[in-house]
């Protein structure tokens, strides 16, 4: 087996790693956060002798890594999402962040279609400049309040007149503080099974999500690592995209979800600190 390559990026989820809703997971700040003490830089002693010394104590920013958090949420805008993160004490940026609107909206430029949108009303900034008059396309994100009949039904018959259906994502349930939810992935299938059609899926677990998410890092998939609570979109999909992955038992996690994937997970951890320790310790 050919040796890995070194890692010089980690792509991190959101929702169900760093946070549930508008509760942070426990130490998730820290552990992301730069506390390496500068003065050993000014000393000139290497990194591998610092992550050594001072791996349980420095956050992941400390690392010679880039890090982009790419999340499948679909609930809210980009900046929305920026706000409640960095409200919860995380310093994020947002050139940082890559969701699966995005993609979606990169899409929905490159084919120059007009979507019906069923997206959260809070997701529409997101959408801003596209035309939507006399649509042409069916786009499905979360939107509880849109899976009504009519609305289903409206969207159905657009697909049998021709539109492409796209999928911001098909996952099957998400996590918030009540318990699991259904995710858009049931509604994308009923659409598909009623019409006979397959979805574009643009979100995680596809190969060219994480590929985009990567762009700009100078970064081969082999140099990256995905940490994520989604044994299938996260960890599954990274790992088809050539990259390692490390899933958490926080969020979506149910026990057992590391044998519903293969190749198995790189690494199964309790959450997202242990998962940087470990990126500290033995990856770098």
């Amino acid at each position: 087996m050919a040796a890995r390559r070194a890692l010089k990026a980690v792509l991190v989820d959101l929702n169900g790693t760093l946070h549930v809703e508008d509760s942070a997971v426990p130490g998730a700040q820290e552990a992301l956060k730069r506390q390496v003490c500068p003065l050993f830089f000014f000393l000139g002693l290497l990194w591998e002798v610092v992550s050594v010394l001072f791996a349980q104590r420095s956050g992941l920013r400390s690392a010679p890594v880039t890090v982009r958090f790419v999340t499948n949420t679909t609930k809210e805008s980009k900046r929305d999402l920026l706000e409640r993160l960095t409200g919860l004490g995380f310093d994020i940026a947002e050139h940082e962040i890559f969701t699966s609107l995005t993609a979606a909206r990169n899409l929905l430029e490159q084919q120059q279609v007009r979507p019906l949108l069923l997206v959260d009303d809070k997701a529409l900034p997101d959408f801003t400049g596209i035309g939507t008059d006399n649509p042409n396309a069916v786009v499905v994100g979360l939107a509880p309040e849109h899976f009504h009949y009519e609305m289903m039904n409206r969207a159905f018959r657009l697909i049998l007149d021709g539109a492409p259906l796209i999928a911001i994502h098909k996952a099957r349930y998400f996590k918030k503080k009540d318990g699991l939810c259904l995710g858009p992935g049931p509604f994308v299938t009923g659409l598909e099974y009623a019409t006979d059609t397959k979805a574009t899926v643009v979100g995680k677990p596809e190969k060219t999500f994480f590929l985009e998410a990567l762009r700009g890092t100078d970064c081969a998939p082999e140099e990256a690592v995905m940490i994520g609570d989604d044994c299938r979109d996260d960890v599954g999909g990274a790992q088809q995209a050539g990259m390692r992955g490390i899933l958490v038992r926080t969020g979506k996690y149910r026990p057992a979800d590391e044998d519903k994937i293969n190749p198995a997970p790189y690494l199964t951890c309790e959450n997202f600190p242990e998962a940087v320790e470990h990126i500290l310790k033995q990856m770098l």
